[in-house]
Order: structure tokens, then C-alpha cells, then sequence
């Protein structure tokens, strides 16, 4: 190899992982046991496509010396439904055991996992739709209870976080439902729908259910209302410069920077929603090659004239690619904007509760809450 090569492959490595943490997010099968109707692996034929993982350990390894040096590392078992392959997730933890993880699940098989997997994840994130009636509309009858019996089953073997990723699908879910997930999981995380769901009244119910959330996360000073994006929000008004230096000034989207998707058959992709796209490819473990994402911020994107970059940093780098390189002007209209709308609104709500007098009267231990909670490691921040 002569020196120019190797030294653009150096180039090309050094410059793939932004800052000094990596999440790599391993699809342990493409196999789930729902028919969740939303699923975005349902795009381009990728669920069900590949049910065992086709690279092995050694392999991985090999892509983890070459690529992540002396970088953090914590691993999001990721599927399909990912407990479908217990034995890969076992064996991981085995090889790797200095790395964090966390699982990403439907919840529905939590109480068949080994004693020595539960007490080795840092956080479990719980797929949810909101309440029992719309989780069960996109799920299927009976599956929000068993959700909830399943996590009290295993409640007491689970070291780390139990949080709740909820999908924000239906316009009519209300701020009593999201409020009673905060009583059942230790965080909530929110996630507004990538999809055609805005249109008539859509979006001022769900900033009704915002300024409701919004209220009682101000309510009092002696406890943290646990949501997620409200915390995240919050805390990229008052400090700014965590949402930079976590993302190396970039986005508070990771799949720019350090999230790393290895589909079963060793392929990896920048975004779990973009899986179906061969265009995507960022590297292969097999192969043992990974170049910089591609979702970048791009100077279509109106981001930088957007009085909310400070503290949004930009949302989801899908939706703006999407939106504004693709020129998907359908998708702009009725998906990207609505959203961006909704996330003004909810950083005019907050300031119009003055966070900083309500941060200055925390105690020490719930300032770090809001400053340096670990879960947003794990979960997008945004909304």
C-alpha cells in the first residue's frame, strides 16, 4: 500500500466517530414477534429479512480495535425484537466486558431474560405508544399490561434505568397518559412521529399536552419531573455548551457523529431508519471499513438561521435530509416543519417559566440530574 493511500484510509477512520464516545447499536436479528403498524423496518422489505447475525465475534472485534480506539463504547441491543437472540447478547456482554449497554425492546419477552443480562444493562428502553388503548391499537390487544407486568417481574434484577421510549403517533394522547408513564418507568423519553400525522388540529393538541407537561415539570423544585426532553431542553437553554461538547459542535442528532448501526449481516448504517437505503452504507464489519455518515448538516437546511439551534442543535438529520438534500417537499410540509414548530413552541413554554430561577432553586444532586443525567447518552435528547 503506498502512502497516500494509507493515509487517506487514516484519514477516513480518524474522521468517521466525532468525540470521545461511540454507541454501537447492534441489530441482533431482524425478527420481531409484533406487528407494530408504524415499524420503520417495514420500509424497503428490511423486517424479517435477516434473522441470525452474520459476522463473528472475532470480526467485530477486529472493527472495534481498528475504528474505536481509545474511545468509550456502549452497546444498544437493537432489533427486530433483539431478546429474540438472547444467546448473541449474552455472548457480547462476555467478550466486551468493559463496554456499557443497553437494550431497546418491546418489552413483551423482558421476563424470560437471564439474571446475568438484567443486571448488566445500564438502561432498558421500553418501546410504548402512550396509554393502554393506543398502545394496544398499534401493538396489539393485551400488550400495554403485559408491558407493565413484565417490568415488574424483573424490576428488582435490573441495575440500571427502566425508560419508556414513546413514539408520539396519535394526536389525542393525552397528558394524563404520558404523566402515568413517569409513575411507571424511572425516565419517559418522547419521540414525535416521523410521519403524516399533523395535519387539521394535530399539532395544537399535542402543544396543549406540551404546556401541560411543560407546567408540571416547573410545578416544583424538590424532585425533576423525569421526561426527557423537557430535561434536555432545559438544560441546553441554561448550559449550551453540553450540547456542543457531547456532539463535537454538531447536532444533537448521533447519527452524524458516533451512532453506529451494524445490521445482522455486519453492514452499518448512520441511522436505524435508513437501513433500506444502500446509498446509506457507512461501513461493514466483515469487511472491516467505515467512512463518515452522510447525514451532515448541509446549507440547504434552514437550521443555522433558526432561533432554536442553540439549544435543538437540530433535531433528527434524517427528517432535514430527507426534507431539504432529497427535496422531499411533501415530507417538508407535512412531517419536518410541523415538528420544528412543535420544538419552538416548547422552548417558548419553558422560558416563559423561568428556568433559571427554577434551576437556581435545585439542590446540588438535581442540578447534576438535570446537567449530567446519563441517560441522555441513550436517548436523542430532542424529541
Amino acid at each position: 500500500m503506498n502512502n497516500r493511500i494509507e493515509q487517506k484510509l487514516q484519514h477516513i477512520q480518524s474522521d468517521a466517530i466525532k468525540g470521545s464516545r461511540v454507541e454501537l447499536q447492534l441489530l441482533t436479528t431482524l425478527k420481531c414477534n409484533l406487528k407494530c403498524s408504524y415499524c420503520s423496518l417495514g420500509v424497503g422489505d428490511v423486517l424479517g429479512s435477516q434473522l441470525q447475525v452474520g459476522y463473528d465475534l472475532d470480526q467485530l472485534e477486529c472493527f472495534v480495535d481498528t475504528h474505536f480506539s481509545g474511545k468509550e463504547i456502549y452497546v444498544t441491543f437493537y432489533g427486530g425484537e433483539p431478546t429474540l437472540n438472547v444467546r448473541f447478547i449474552s455472548a457480547v456482554m462476555q467478550r466486551f466486558p468493559l463496554f456499557r449497554f443497553q437494550l431497546q425492546t418491546n418489552g413483551t419477552l423482558l421476563d424470560s431474560l437471564p439474571n446475568e443480562i438484567l443486571g448488566r444493562l445500564s438502561n432498558i428502553l421500553i418501546s410504548i405508544d402512550g396509554g393502554e388503548a393506543i398502545t394496544d391499537s398499534y401493538r396489539g390487544r393485551g400488550i400495554y399490561r403485559q408491558v407493565l407486568k413484565n417490568m415488574r417481574y424483573v424490576r428488582d434484577r435490573v441495575s440500571g434505568s427502566m425508560t419508556a421510549r414513546m413514539t408520539w403517533n396519535d394526536a389525542n394522547t393525552s397528558f394524563t397518559e404520558i404523566d402515568e408513564l413517569t409513575k411507571n418507568f424511572d425516565y419517559v423519553y418522547f419521540q414525535l412521529v416521523a410521519d403524516e400525522k399533523y395535519a387539521g388540529d394535530a399539532v395544537h393538541k399535542r402543544q396543549e399536552v406540551l404546556a401541560q407537561l411543560i407546567a408540571r415539570f416547573f410545578a416544583q423544585s424538590d424532585m425533576v419531573y423525569p421526561v426527557i426532553p423537557l430535561m434536555g431542553i432545559v438544560r441546553n437553554k441554561l448550559f449550551p455548551n453540553r450540547a456542543r461538547e457531547m456532539y463535537a459542535g454538531l447536532t444533537q442528532c448521533r447519527a452524524s457523529t458516533h451512532l453506529i448501526n451494524v445490521m445482522p449481516d455486519g453492514k452499518v448504517f448512520p441511522c436505524p431508519d435508513m437501513m433500506y437505503l444502500p446509498t446509506m452504507q457507512q461501513g461493514d464489519i466483515g469487511e472491516n471499513w467505515l467512512h463518515r455518515s452522510s447525514l451532515q448538516s448541509h446549507p440547504d437546511m434552514p437550521c443555522d438561521v433558526c432561533e432554536a439551534l442553540p439549544w435543538c442543535r437540530r433535531n433528527c438529520m434524517k427528517n432535514l435530509y430527507r426534507a431539504y438534500v432529497q427535496k422531499d417537499d411533501v415530507y417538508r410540509l407535512n412531517v419536518v416543519e410541523p415538528i420544528c414548530d412543535l420544538i419552538r413552541f416548547m422552548g417558548m413554554e419553558i422560558d416563559r417559566h423561568a428556568p433559571r430561577e427554577w434551576f437556581a432553586r435545585l439542590s446540588p444532586p438535581l442540578r447534576r440530574q438535570i446537567t449530567d443525567c446519563e441517560i441522555y447518552e441513550y436517548v436523542e435528547v430532542m424529541p
